[in-house]
């Protein structure tokens, strides 16, 4: 008999491919004008599939798969606010603010806030990076907001590359590559919109966006792993 531990991982290959292919059909329609009414559709589409995808996990840890769950849907919020023809930054930051602080309370139902200290310093320096690059073209309105997004954003990284080092693992390690690659999303978004346009910015941008937000919906399967 086949175990679900043995079945994972051409599931995973087969949802990874489900969500490429949407993910692709959004990256379309942010691209070319003409597709636009796709890209309204494909957008939460790809990053609801990763719901799903966490949904029906085998075996989760309930807590863990909950909280990720939970982020997920605060995400699929921010992507609709982001999409809107009108500017909703404001409440797409606060949606995305919420899942990384979502994220973050998931990584410690692993791991308790940082048992290593590296990983938060490491983090520290990357986000103070960011920051001091954006800082002067960044409107005095959303100083704070960024700021506070910001460490959310690095936190949630820094304890997700915490639980891949004291519990190594196929699962922690796709949670902690998540964190890291969330972080170099929002920074070319950032960068996009307050400091430089960046030349195919939403081929950057989504496709960094999906593969982190896949790579911590995958942490749920086999979380034990």
């Amino acid at each position: 008999m086949t175990t679900p531990r043995a079945e994972s991982v051409p599931t995973l290959r087969r949802w990874a491919m489900l969500v490429g292919a949407v993910a692709v059909a959004a990256i379309a329609g942010a691209l070319l004008p003409d597709l636009r009414p796709l890209h309204y559709v494909a957008k939460p589409l790809a990053t609801l599939l990763v719901v799903l995808l966490v949904w029906r996990s085998p075996a989760p840890q309930r807590d863990y798969r909950r909280a990720v769950l939970a982020g997920l849907l605060l995400s699929t919020l921010g992507d609709i606010w982001l999409m809107l023809p009108r500017d909703a930054f404001i409440a797409g930051l606060a949606s995305f603010l919420l899942a990384h602080l979502t994220y973050l309370f998931a990584f410690t139902r692993r791991v308790r806030l940082q048992p290593l200290r590296w990983p938060y310093f490491a983090y520290s320096v990357l986000a103070a990076a960011v920051l001091a690059l954006l800082w002067p073209r960044l409107p005095d309105a959303l100083r704070v907001p960024v700021v506070i997004y910001v460490v959310a954003l690095a936190a949630m990284a820094a304890q997700a590359a915490v639980v891949a080092l004291r519990l190594p693992s196929r699962s922690s390690t796709a949670a902690a590559l998540g964190g890291l690659i969330f972080v170099i999303s929002d920074a070319l978004l950032a960068i996009d919109r307050f400091h430089t346009p960046l030349s195919l910015a939403p081929l950057w941008v989504l496709a960094s966006y999906w593969l982190a937000q896949f790579l911590i919906g995958r942490s749920v399967w086999n979380s034990q792993a």
